[in-house]
């Protein structure tokens, strides 16, 4: 199996997509029911709502403008924390109070990924958001995030103060979005097939061990 060639899996995701943070851990489930597989994930940004400004704004704000009012999205919600939970993860809506921009937690991601820690550093800052209602628009809680999983947080601080990766985080946005990718989590499978929302961890070991075969021929 050694000689196998990795698959290359890129998902396409934003850290306040629920369903995305549902589907990273379903991605995580089908490994280990493909684990002979060799894969090389990469995480890659995704603007759920490109429309929010630098500084975030309150999460009441959001759900009015978004949804009508924070009551019509009282069912969703209700709907996504019963998925959630059942892979095992809290969405604990209640908590959420800002509803950020998410361009400097993509930024987080995409350093994190030189250390082989973008998937820590994702989940991390999906935790922070969805579990413990943190607000991502602050840098401080990006910092403490970043330290959490291994940046040093002086480089990230200075960082973050910069334009440091910002184009190249909106040029890979745009280019998903140019792709016709319009729903996140979206999953790529070796540069070739899309599979589009929060499978079932079964159907999205399937495709992956389909893509493996092909690959192979």
């Amino acid at each position: 199996m050694s000689d196998r060639r990795p698959i290359r899996i890129d998902v396409v995701s934003d850290i306040v997509c629920p369903w995305c943070f549902i589907g990273k851990r379903r991605l995580e489930k089908a490994l280990t029911l493909v684990f002979e597989v060799p894969v090389e994930v990469h995480w890659r940004p995704y603007f759920l709502n490109d429309w929010i400004p630098p500084e975030g704004m309150s999460r009441e704000q959001y759900l009015t403008t978004k949804f009508g009012s924070p009551e019509r999205y009282q069912g969703i919600a209700q709907r996504v924390r019963a998925a959630a939970a059942e892979e095992g993860l809290d969405y604990a809506v209640d908590r959420i109070s800002r509803q950020p921009n998410t361009r400097d937690a993509h930024r987080l991601i995409r350093w994190a990924e030189g250390i082989g820690k973008a998937a820590d550093m994702k989940q991390r800052l999906m935790d922070l958001y969805f579990t413990d209602g943190a607000d991502l628009s602050d840098r401080a809680v990006l910092v403490r995030a970043a330290a959490d999983v291994g940046l040093d947080p002086e480089d990230v601080r200075t960082a973050l103060d910069s334009d440091k990766d910002i184009a190249e985080i909106d040029q890979e946005v745009e280019a998903a979005k140019e792709a016709g990718i319009q729903g996140v989590p979206c999953f790529i499978l070796d540069g070739k097939y899309a599979i589009s929302g929060a499978q079932e961890p079964e159907a999205l070991a399937q495709a992956i061990m389909q893509a493996s075969a092909q690959a192979a021929e």
